[in-house]
Protein backbone atom coordinates (compact mmCIF):
# COMPACT_ATOMS: atom_id res chain seq x y z
CA UNK A 1 0.00 0.00 0.00
CA UNK A 2 1.50 3.27 -1.09
CA UNK A 3 1.28 6.59 0.73
CA UNK A 4 -2.11 8.24 0.69
CA UNK A 5 -3.98 4.96 0.64
CA UNK A 6 -3.20 4.15 -3.00
CA UNK A 7 -2.61 0.52 -3.87
CA UNK A 8 0.31 -0.16 -6.15
CA UNK A 9 0.13 -2.90 -8.72
CA UNK A 10 2.63 -5.76 -8.33
CA UNK A 11 2.04 -7.55 -11.60
CA UNK A 12 4.64 -5.54 -13.46
CA UNK A 13 6.03 -2.07 -14.02
CA UNK A 14 3.90 0.09 -16.27
CA UNK A 15 5.70 2.36 -18.73
CA UNK A 16 4.29 5.49 -17.09
CA UNK A 17 5.03 4.56 -13.49
CA UNK A 18 7.98 6.94 -13.40
CA UNK A 19 5.49 9.80 -13.58
CA UNK A 20 4.95 9.45 -9.81
CA UNK A 21 8.62 10.28 -9.16
CA UNK A 22 9.35 12.76 -11.98
CA UNK A 23 7.50 16.13 -11.98
CA UNK A 24 5.23 16.53 -15.00
CA UNK A 25 5.22 19.88 -16.79
CA UNK A 26 1.92 21.38 -17.95
CA UNK A 27 2.85 20.76 -21.60
CA UNK A 28 3.95 17.16 -21.03
CA UNK A 29 2.04 14.97 -23.44
CA UNK A 30 0.98 18.00 -25.54
CA UNK A 31 3.72 18.55 -28.15
CA UNK A 32 1.51 20.87 -30.17
CA UNK A 33 1.72 23.44 -27.37
CA UNK A 34 5.52 23.46 -27.61
CA UNK A 35 5.37 23.67 -31.41
CA UNK A 36 2.97 26.63 -31.27
CA UNK A 37 5.22 28.45 -28.80
CA UNK A 38 8.34 27.82 -30.92
CA UNK A 39 6.60 28.98 -34.12
CA UNK A 40 5.63 32.21 -32.37
CA UNK A 41 9.24 32.77 -31.26
CA UNK A 42 10.58 32.15 -34.78
CA UNK A 43 7.96 33.99 -36.82
CA UNK A 44 7.25 36.82 -34.35
CA UNK A 45 10.42 38.85 -34.99
CA UNK A 46 9.65 38.92 -38.73
CA UNK A 47 6.49 40.95 -38.01
CA UNK A 48 7.69 42.89 -34.96
CA UNK A 49 8.89 46.50 -35.34
CA UNK A 50 12.51 45.82 -34.37
CA UNK A 51 14.53 49.06 -34.14
CA UNK A 52 17.60 47.46 -35.77
CA UNK A 53 17.29 47.51 -39.54
CA UNK A 54 19.58 44.49 -40.13
CA UNK A 55 17.18 42.33 -38.08
CA UNK A 56 14.15 43.14 -40.27
CA UNK A 57 13.63 41.30 -43.59
CA UNK A 58 15.09 43.47 -46.33
CA UNK A 59 13.23 41.84 -49.25
CA UNK A 60 10.37 39.42 -49.97
CA UNK A 61 12.90 36.60 -50.45
CA UNK A 62 14.48 37.36 -47.08
CA UNK A 63 11.00 37.39 -45.55
CA UNK A 64 10.35 33.90 -46.94
CA UNK A 65 13.71 32.64 -45.68
CA UNK A 66 12.98 34.01 -42.20
CA UNK A 67 9.59 32.25 -42.04
CA UNK A 68 10.81 28.95 -43.55
CA UNK A 69 12.28 27.60 -40.24
CA UNK A 70 8.91 28.15 -38.54
CA UNK A 71 7.32 25.76 -41.05
CA UNK A 72 10.10 23.18 -40.69
CA UNK A 73 10.42 23.02 -36.88
CA UNK A 74 7.20 20.99 -36.22
CA UNK A 75 8.83 18.18 -38.24
CA UNK A 76 12.00 18.07 -36.10
CA UNK A 77 10.83 14.99 -34.12
CA UNK A 78 10.67 12.90 -37.28
CA UNK A 79 13.58 14.35 -39.28
CA UNK A 80 15.81 16.21 -36.78
CA UNK A 81 18.96 16.42 -38.94
CA UNK A 82 17.04 17.55 -42.04
CA UNK A 83 15.25 20.28 -40.09
CA UNK A 84 18.57 21.48 -38.65
CA UNK A 85 20.04 21.67 -42.16
CA UNK A 86 17.03 23.66 -43.41
CA UNK A 87 17.26 26.11 -40.50
CA UNK A 88 21.01 26.64 -40.95
CA UNK A 89 20.62 27.11 -44.70
CA UNK A 90 17.76 29.60 -44.25
CA UNK A 91 19.75 31.61 -41.68
CA UNK A 92 22.88 31.65 -43.86
CA UNK A 93 20.99 32.68 -47.02
CA UNK A 94 19.09 35.39 -45.15
CA UNK A 95 22.41 36.65 -43.76
CA UNK A 96 23.89 36.89 -47.25
CA UNK A 97 20.86 39.02 -48.20
CA UNK A 98 21.66 41.38 -45.32
CA UNK A 99 19.10 40.09 -42.80
CA UNK A 100 20.30 38.93 -39.36
CA UNK A 101 17.09 37.22 -38.28
CA UNK A 102 16.80 36.49 -34.54
CA UNK A 103 13.88 34.13 -35.28
CA UNK A 104 16.02 32.02 -37.59
CA UNK A 105 18.74 31.91 -34.91
CA UNK A 106 16.19 30.66 -32.36
CA UNK A 107 15.06 28.04 -34.89
CA UNK A 108 18.67 26.77 -35.25
CA UNK A 109 19.02 26.52 -31.45
CA UNK A 110 15.78 24.50 -31.16
CA UNK A 111 16.73 22.25 -34.09
CA UNK A 112 20.20 21.63 -32.62
CA UNK A 113 18.65 20.63 -29.30
CA UNK A 114 16.32 18.25 -31.15
CA UNK A 115 19.20 16.59 -32.97
CA UNK A 116 21.19 16.09 -29.76
CA UNK A 117 18.10 14.83 -27.92
CA UNK A 118 16.87 12.35 -30.52
CA UNK A 119 19.97 10.98 -32.23
CA UNK A 120 23.02 9.05 -30.96
CA UNK A 121 25.80 11.10 -29.42
CA UNK A 122 28.26 10.62 -32.29
CA UNK A 123 25.70 11.69 -34.88
CA UNK A 124 24.60 14.72 -32.85
CA UNK A 125 28.21 15.88 -32.32
CA UNK A 126 28.89 15.69 -36.06
CA UNK A 127 25.68 17.57 -36.93
CA UNK A 128 26.24 20.26 -34.29
CA UNK A 129 29.88 20.76 -35.28
CA UNK A 130 28.94 21.06 -38.94
CA UNK A 131 26.24 23.63 -38.15
CA UNK A 132 28.63 25.71 -36.02
CA UNK A 133 31.29 25.65 -38.75
CA UNK A 134 28.81 26.73 -41.43
CA UNK A 135 27.59 29.60 -39.24
CA UNK A 136 31.11 30.76 -38.42
CA UNK A 137 32.22 30.57 -42.05
CA UNK A 138 29.14 32.38 -43.33
CA UNK A 139 29.35 35.08 -40.67
CA UNK A 140 33.05 35.71 -41.26
CA UNK A 141 32.62 35.95 -45.05
CA UNK A 142 29.62 38.31 -44.78
CA UNK A 143 31.47 40.45 -42.25
CA UNK A 144 34.53 40.69 -44.48
CA UNK A 145 32.49 41.51 -47.58
CA UNK A 146 29.89 43.92 -46.16
CA UNK A 147 31.40 44.93 -42.81
CA UNK A 148 28.15 43.87 -41.12
CA UNK A 149 28.15 42.83 -37.46
CA UNK A 150 26.83 39.29 -37.86
CA UNK A 151 27.19 38.28 -34.18
CA UNK A 152 28.22 34.79 -35.32
CA UNK A 153 30.14 34.09 -32.09
CA UNK A 154 26.99 34.43 -29.97
CA UNK A 155 24.98 32.30 -32.39
CA UNK A 156 27.67 29.59 -32.57
CA UNK A 157 27.97 29.44 -28.77
CA UNK A 158 24.17 29.19 -28.49
CA UNK A 159 24.14 26.22 -30.86
CA UNK A 160 26.96 24.50 -28.94
CA UNK A 161 25.12 25.05 -25.65
CA UNK A 162 21.87 23.71 -27.16
CA UNK A 163 23.73 20.60 -28.33
CA UNK A 164 25.18 20.03 -24.85
CA UNK A 165 21.79 20.47 -23.16
CA UNK A 166 20.14 18.14 -25.69
CA UNK A 167 22.78 15.48 -25.12
CA UNK A 168 22.29 15.73 -21.35
CA UNK A 169 18.53 15.36 -21.80
CA UNK A 170 19.07 12.32 -24.02
CA UNK A 171 21.40 10.76 -21.46
CA UNK A 172 18.91 11.35 -18.67
CA UNK A 173 16.10 9.86 -20.72
CA UNK A 174 18.22 6.77 -21.48
CA UNK A 175 19.08 6.46 -17.79
CA UNK A 176 15.41 6.63 -16.73
CA UNK A 177 14.46 4.07 -19.37
CA UNK A 178 17.25 1.77 -18.17
CA UNK A 179 16.09 2.11 -14.56
CA UNK A 180 12.49 1.32 -15.55
CA UNK A 181 13.63 -1.66 -17.62
CA UNK A 182 15.74 -3.00 -14.76
CA UNK A 183 12.80 -2.61 -12.39
CA UNK A 184 10.54 -4.43 -14.81
CA UNK A 185 13.01 -7.28 -15.25
CA UNK A 186 13.56 -7.50 -11.50
CA UNK A 187 9.80 -7.72 -10.97
CA UNK A 188 9.50 -10.43 -13.60
CA UNK A 189 12.42 -12.30 -12.04
CA UNK A 190 10.84 -12.11 -8.59
CA UNK A 191 7.53 -13.37 -9.94
CA UNK A 192 9.12 -16.23 -11.88
CA UNK A 193 11.25 -17.18 -8.86
CA UNK A 194 8.20 -17.14 -6.59
CA UNK A 195 6.27 -19.24 -9.11
CA UNK A 196 9.16 -21.71 -9.37
CA UNK A 197 9.37 -22.06 -5.61
CA UNK A 198 5.63 -22.58 -5.32
CA UNK A 199 5.79 -25.28 -8.01
CA UNK A 200 8.72 -27.01 -6.33
CA UNK A 201 6.97 -26.91 -2.97
CA UNK A 202 3.78 -28.30 -4.49
CA UNK A 203 5.72 -31.16 -6.09
CA UNK A 204 7.53 -31.87 -2.83
CA UNK A 205 4.25 -32.01 -0.92
CA UNK A 206 2.80 -34.31 -3.59
CA UNK A 207 5.80 -36.66 -3.32
CA UNK A 208 5.69 -36.73 0.46
CA UNK A 209 1.94 -37.33 0.49
CA UNK A 210 2.26 -40.18 -2.00
CA UNK A 211 5.12 -41.75 -0.06
CA UNK A 212 3.20 -41.49 3.21
CA UNK A 213 -0.13 -42.80 1.96
CA UNK A 214 0.28 -45.02 -1.11
CA UNK A 215 2.08 -47.97 0.49
CA UNK A 216 -0.13 -48.23 3.57
CA UNK A 217 -3.30 -47.80 1.52
CA UNK A 218 -2.14 -50.71 -0.65
CA UNK A 219 -1.55 -52.79 2.49
CA UNK A 220 -5.00 -51.86 3.79
CA UNK A 221 -6.65 -52.77 0.48
CA UNK A 222 -4.85 -56.11 0.26
CA UNK A 223 -5.67 -57.10 3.85
CA UNK A 224 -9.28 -56.00 3.42
CA UNK A 225 -9.55 -58.49 0.55
CA UNK A 226 -7.95 -61.21 2.69
CA UNK A 227 -10.31 -60.53 5.59
CA UNK A 228 -13.36 -60.58 3.34
CA UNK A 229 -12.44 -63.89 1.68
CA UNK A 230 -11.46 -65.69 4.92
CA UNK A 231 -14.00 -64.34 7.35
CA UNK A 232 -16.04 -67.58 7.27
CA UNK A 233 -13.36 -70.20 6.59
CA UNK A 234 -10.38 -68.91 8.60
CA UNK A 235 -11.53 -66.36 11.17
CA UNK A 236 -8.09 -66.23 12.81
CA UNK A 237 -6.48 -65.16 9.53
CA UNK A 238 -9.25 -62.61 9.01
CA UNK A 239 -8.58 -61.20 12.49
CA UNK A 240 -4.89 -60.86 11.70
CA UNK A 241 -5.74 -59.03 8.48
CA UNK A 242 -8.07 -56.66 10.32
CA UNK A 243 -5.38 -56.02 12.92
CA UNK A 244 -2.96 -55.17 10.09
CA UNK A 245 -5.55 -52.81 8.63
CA UNK A 246 -5.94 -51.10 12.00
CA UNK A 247 -2.18 -50.69 12.39
CA UNK A 248 -1.71 -49.41 8.84
CA UNK A 249 -4.63 -46.99 9.24
CA UNK A 250 -3.15 -45.62 12.45
CA UNK A 251 0.23 -45.22 10.77
CA UNK A 252 -1.13 -43.41 7.74
CA UNK A 253 -3.19 -41.09 9.94
CA UNK A 254 -0.07 -40.34 11.93
CA UNK A 255 1.90 -39.63 8.75
CA UNK A 256 -0.78 -37.27 7.48
CA UNK A 257 -0.97 -35.53 10.84
CA UNK A 258 2.79 -35.10 10.89
CA UNK A 259 2.75 -33.68 7.37
CA UNK A 260 -0.01 -31.22 8.26
CA UNK A 261 1.91 -30.06 11.31
CA UNK A 262 5.01 -29.53 9.17
CA UNK A 263 3.04 -27.51 6.61
CA UNK A 264 1.55 -25.33 9.35
CA UNK A 265 4.83 -24.92 11.22
CA UNK A 266 6.88 -21.69 10.89
CA UNK A 267 9.83 -21.56 8.54
CA UNK A 268 12.37 -21.90 11.35
CA UNK A 269 10.78 -25.09 12.69
CA UNK A 270 13.06 -28.19 12.79
CA UNK A 271 12.95 -30.35 9.67
CA UNK A 272 11.07 -33.62 9.92
CA UNK A 273 13.40 -36.62 9.86
CA UNK A 274 12.96 -38.66 6.68
CA UNK A 275 13.05 -42.47 6.81
CA UNK A 276 16.09 -44.28 5.45
CA UNK A 277 17.46 -47.78 5.01
CA UNK A 278 17.13 -48.40 8.74
CA UNK A 279 13.37 -48.67 8.21
CA UNK A 280 13.49 -51.11 5.30
CA UNK A 281 12.80 -54.09 7.64
CA UNK A 282 9.59 -52.38 8.80
CA UNK A 283 8.18 -51.89 5.32
CA UNK A 284 9.21 -55.43 4.32
CA UNK A 285 7.51 -56.84 7.40
CA UNK A 286 4.30 -54.94 6.61
CA UNK A 287 4.21 -56.66 3.21
CA UNK A 288 4.93 -60.06 4.73
CA UNK A 289 2.07 -59.65 7.18
CA UNK A 290 -0.22 -59.23 4.17
CA UNK A 291 0.71 -62.75 3.07
CA UNK A 292 3.56 -61.99 0.70
CA UNK A 293 6.86 -63.82 0.50
CA UNK A 294 9.52 -61.10 0.41
CA UNK A 295 13.13 -62.19 0.07
CA UNK A 296 15.75 -59.54 0.88
CA UNK A 297 19.38 -59.64 -0.14
CA UNK A 298 20.98 -56.85 1.83
CA UNK A 299 24.72 -56.56 1.31
CA UNK A 300 25.13 -53.20 3.02
CA UNK A 301 23.05 -53.54 6.19
CA UNK A 302 20.64 -50.96 7.57
CA UNK A 303 23.23 -48.59 9.08
CA UNK A 304 23.75 -46.07 6.27
CA UNK A 305 26.38 -44.10 8.15
CA UNK A 306 28.49 -47.17 8.80
CA UNK A 307 28.14 -48.21 5.16
CA UNK A 308 29.39 -44.81 3.93
CA UNK A 309 26.06 -43.78 2.36
CA UNK A 310 25.20 -40.05 2.27
CA UNK A 311 21.96 -38.97 3.92
CA UNK A 312 20.23 -37.99 0.68
CA UNK A 313 21.05 -41.32 -0.99
CA UNK A 314 19.90 -43.15 2.14
CA UNK A 315 16.45 -41.54 1.94
CA UNK A 316 16.09 -42.10 -1.82
CA UNK A 317 17.10 -45.77 -1.49
CA UNK A 318 14.35 -46.31 1.08
CA UNK A 319 11.81 -44.63 -1.22
CA UNK A 320 12.84 -46.94 -4.09
CA UNK A 321 12.18 -50.01 -1.94
CA UNK A 322 8.89 -48.54 -0.72
CA UNK A 323 7.68 -47.73 -4.25
CA UNK A 324 8.72 -51.13 -5.61
CA UNK A 325 6.89 -53.05 -2.88
CA UNK A 326 3.85 -50.80 -3.20
CA UNK A 327 3.61 -51.51 -6.93
CA UNK A 328 4.08 -55.22 -6.22
CA UNK A 329 1.14 -55.16 -3.78
CA UNK A 330 -1.07 -53.31 -6.23
CA UNK A 331 -0.23 -55.21 -9.42
CA UNK A 332 1.54 -58.44 -8.46
CA UNK A 333 -0.04 -61.84 -9.14
CA UNK A 334 2.31 -64.32 -7.39
CA UNK A 335 2.57 -62.78 -3.89
CA UNK A 336 6.33 -62.88 -4.14
CA UNK A 337 8.90 -60.06 -4.27
CA UNK A 338 12.68 -59.74 -4.13
CA UNK A 339 14.71 -56.81 -2.81
CA UNK A 340 18.41 -56.33 -3.56
CA UNK A 341 20.61 -53.74 -1.82
CA UNK A 342 24.28 -53.78 -2.70
CA UNK A 343 27.23 -51.53 -3.32
CA UNK A 344 28.67 -51.59 -6.83
CA UNK A 345 31.87 -49.57 -6.83
CA UNK A 346 30.91 -45.95 -6.13
CA UNK A 347 27.20 -46.60 -6.68
CA UNK A 348 24.45 -48.00 -4.53
CA UNK A 349 22.23 -50.42 -6.45
CA UNK A 350 18.65 -50.91 -5.31
CA UNK A 351 16.52 -53.45 -7.20
CA UNK A 352 12.97 -54.56 -6.42
CA UNK A 353 11.48 -57.35 -8.57
CA UNK A 354 8.33 -59.40 -8.38
CA UNK A 355 7.55 -62.35 -10.67
CA UNK A 356 4.47 -62.07 -12.84
CA UNK A 357 2.75 -65.16 -14.22
CA UNK A 358 0.23 -63.13 -16.18
CA UNK A 359 -0.55 -59.48 -16.76
CA UNK A 360 -3.44 -58.68 -14.41
CA UNK A 361 -6.62 -57.54 -16.06
CA UNK A 362 -8.02 -54.27 -14.77
CA UNK A 363 -11.26 -54.61 -12.87
CA UNK A 364 -14.17 -52.30 -13.50
CA UNK A 365 -13.90 -51.12 -9.88
CA UNK A 366 -10.18 -50.35 -10.10
CA UNK A 367 -9.06 -46.78 -10.51
CA UNK A 368 -6.68 -46.15 -13.42
CA UNK A 369 -3.03 -45.80 -12.37
CA UNK A 370 -1.91 -42.19 -12.03
CA UNK A 371 1.80 -42.78 -12.63
CA UNK A 372 2.63 -40.12 -10.01
CA UNK A 373 4.54 -42.61 -7.86
CA UNK A 374 7.18 -43.34 -10.49
CA UNK A 375 7.23 -39.69 -11.56
CA UNK A 376 7.95 -38.55 -7.99
CA UNK A 377 10.50 -41.32 -7.51
CA UNK A 378 12.25 -40.30 -10.73
CA UNK A 379 12.49 -36.72 -9.43
CA UNK A 380 14.01 -37.97 -6.17
CA UNK A 381 16.56 -40.09 -8.04
CA UNK A 382 17.46 -37.20 -10.35
CA UNK A 383 18.04 -35.01 -7.29
CA UNK A 384 20.98 -37.24 -6.28
CA UNK A 385 22.22 -37.60 -9.90
CA UNK A 386 21.11 -41.22 -10.09
CA UNK A 387 19.37 -43.31 -12.75
CA UNK A 388 16.06 -45.16 -12.54
CA UNK A 389 14.77 -48.02 -14.68
CA UNK A 390 11.27 -49.47 -14.47
CA UNK A 391 9.41 -51.93 -16.67
CA UNK A 392 8.69 -55.55 -17.50
CA UNK A 393 11.74 -57.78 -17.71
CA UNK A 394 12.25 -61.52 -18.13
CA UNK A 395 10.70 -63.13 -15.11
CA UNK A 396 8.61 -60.24 -13.85
CA UNK A 397 8.53 -56.53 -13.17
CA UNK A 398 11.76 -54.75 -12.26
CA UNK A 399 12.37 -51.40 -10.55
CA UNK A 400 16.10 -50.59 -10.36
CA UNK A 401 17.98 -47.50 -9.25
CA UNK A 402 21.68 -46.70 -9.28
CA UNK A 403 22.55 -43.96 -6.79
CA UNK A 404 26.05 -42.42 -6.82
CA UNK A 405 27.69 -42.23 -3.41
CA UNK A 406 30.48 -39.67 -3.88
CA UNK A 407 31.49 -37.38 -6.74
CA UNK A 408 28.21 -36.89 -8.61
CA UNK A 409 26.21 -36.14 -5.47
CA UNK A 410 28.72 -33.61 -4.18
CA UNK A 411 28.91 -35.49 -0.84
CA UNK A 412 31.94 -37.51 0.21
CA UNK A 413 31.17 -41.16 0.71
CA UNK A 414 32.06 -42.61 4.06
CA UNK A 415 34.30 -45.70 4.09
CA UNK A 416 32.21 -48.83 3.90
CA UNK A 417 32.20 -51.34 6.75
CA UNK A 418 31.07 -54.97 6.76
CA UNK A 419 27.32 -55.40 7.05
CA UNK A 420 26.22 -56.10 10.63
CA UNK A 421 25.03 -59.52 11.58
CA UNK A 422 21.25 -59.71 11.60
CA UNK A 423 19.73 -59.69 15.07
CA UNK A 424 16.92 -62.10 15.99
CA UNK A 425 13.70 -61.06 14.29
CA UNK A 426 15.46 -58.96 11.64
CA UNK A 427 15.84 -59.69 7.95
CA UNK A 428 19.09 -61.57 7.32
CA UNK A 429 21.62 -59.51 5.37
CA UNK A 430 22.62 -62.52 3.26
CA UNK A 431 19.23 -63.98 2.50
CA UNK A 432 19.30 -65.84 -0.75
CA UNK A 433 17.36 -64.35 -3.60
CA UNK A 434 16.94 -65.27 -7.23
CA UNK A 435 19.15 -63.24 -9.55
CA UNK A 436 17.44 -60.03 -10.59
CA UNK A 437 16.93 -59.47 -14.33
CA UNK A 438 19.38 -57.00 -15.76
CA UNK A 439 17.74 -55.65 -18.91
CA UNK A 440 14.36 -53.98 -18.65
CA UNK A 441 12.08 -54.35 -21.63
CA UNK A 442 10.66 -51.54 -23.67
CA UNK A 443 7.19 -51.87 -22.14
CA UNK A 444 6.07 -48.43 -20.97
CA UNK A 445 6.33 -47.90 -17.23
CA UNK A 446 2.80 -46.51 -17.09
CA UNK A 447 1.48 -50.09 -17.15
CA UNK A 448 2.74 -50.53 -13.60
CA UNK A 449 2.74 -46.89 -12.40
CA UNK A 450 1.38 -46.35 -8.96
Amino acid sequence: MAAGGRTRETGGVRPDETSDAVPRWPWAGRPWLIDAFVVMLVAGPAFAPIPFAEMRPSSPLAFVLVLLPALALPLRRRWPRTVLAVCVAAWAMALTLGTLSPGAAVAMVVATYGVAHRTPRRSSIIATTAAVLVILATGVIVSLVTGMDTRVLQVALSLALAGAVGDAARSRRAYVEAVVERARRAEETRESEASRRVTEERLRIARDLHDAVAHRISVISLNAGVATSMLETRPDRARDALATIRTASRDVLGEIGTMMSVLRAPDDAPVRIQPGLARVPEIVESVRVAGWDVVVRNEIGTDAEAAGIPLGVDIVAYRVVQEGLTNALKHGTTRRAHVLLRRDGEDLEVVVTNPIERVPEASADDLPPSGFGLVGLGERVDAVRGTLEAGLAPGGYRLAARLPLAARTGQPARPAEPAPTAAPGEIPATSAAPPAPTAPSSVPTSERAS
